[in-house]
């Protein structure tokens, strides 16, 4: 079984985690072996751990197991993105009770999204589903920000890119490695990259393209337009 994590084990009983590329490149729901062998993993030793993330995200629910594991771990647990934490790996980020941030890392934040097939019932009850998982992940965000439920809301609806500045001043993190910089809080959106079409066209990249499928059973759109339209005619 592939991992995206690796531990290394230093001199001085201390641990380091890496997690690297898409959470999880197997799937979680309904799996119950890669949840039990990580957090095996984690309480098979002692004493202070760093987690290193570069990550596009990926499974929320993932990304959830492996934020509570680290918040009940009894050790000190330190988060250094050294790269990209976006979407479910930001959720991870925020278990650390000191997040750094290199100073060319960037974290994202974002709506949870899912695919739905069927009739209106269906995308009702997909709806009710993602906006249970987006108060789900702003629990974690306010926990570690102290920020309002609203604003963290409206920032994943706008899909918000921070560098490690605007990370640091809005308590996503706490401070920008290899520099003693304070950083003070600013009432101006620098550190926001808005180009969200090429920053997200360059991180879907670097998901695994999808195994070809049989097409759903139904109508398709393009079909009922047609027909919609010969009757108004």
């Amino acid at each position: 079984m592939k991992k995206f994590w690796n531990w290394v084990h230093n001199e001085n009983d201390e641990r380091t985690l890496y997690l690297d590329g898409v959470i999880s490149e197997e799937t979680w729901w309904g799996d119950e072996v890669t949840p039990k062998m990580f957090k095996d993993e984690l309480l098979s030793g002692s004493g202070n751990i760093t987690v290193w993330i570069n990550s596009p995200g990926g499974d929320v629910f993932a990304a959830a197991q492996i934020y509570n594991m680290l918040m009940d771990y009894a050790g000190q647990v330190t988060v250094k993105i050294d790269g990209l934490a976006a979407s479910a790996a930001s959720v991870i980020a925020m278990a650390g009770g000191e997040v750094y941030m290199s100073p060319v890392s960037m974290m994202m934040i974002h709506n949870p999204a899912t695919i739905a097939w069927g009739d209106s019932e269906e995308m009702r009850r997909a709806k009710d589903m993602l906006d249970e998982v987006k108060e789900s992940i702003i629990n974690a965000y306010e926990l570690k920000t102290s920020m309002s439920r609203t604003k963290l809301a409206r920032m994943m609806d706008d899909e918000s890119w921070m560098n490690a500045r605007k990370a640091v001043e809005l308590g996503f993190a706490d401070k920008i490695m290899f520099t003693e910089e304070e950083i003070e809080p600013q009432d101006n959106n620098q550190g926001f990259i808005f180009s969200r079409m090429a920053v997200t066209n360059s991180l879907i990249s670097k998901f695994p393209k999808p195994k070809e499928t049989e097409k759903p059973a139904g109508t398709p759109i393009e079909s009922l337009d047609k027909r919609l339209s010969l009757i108004s005619h």
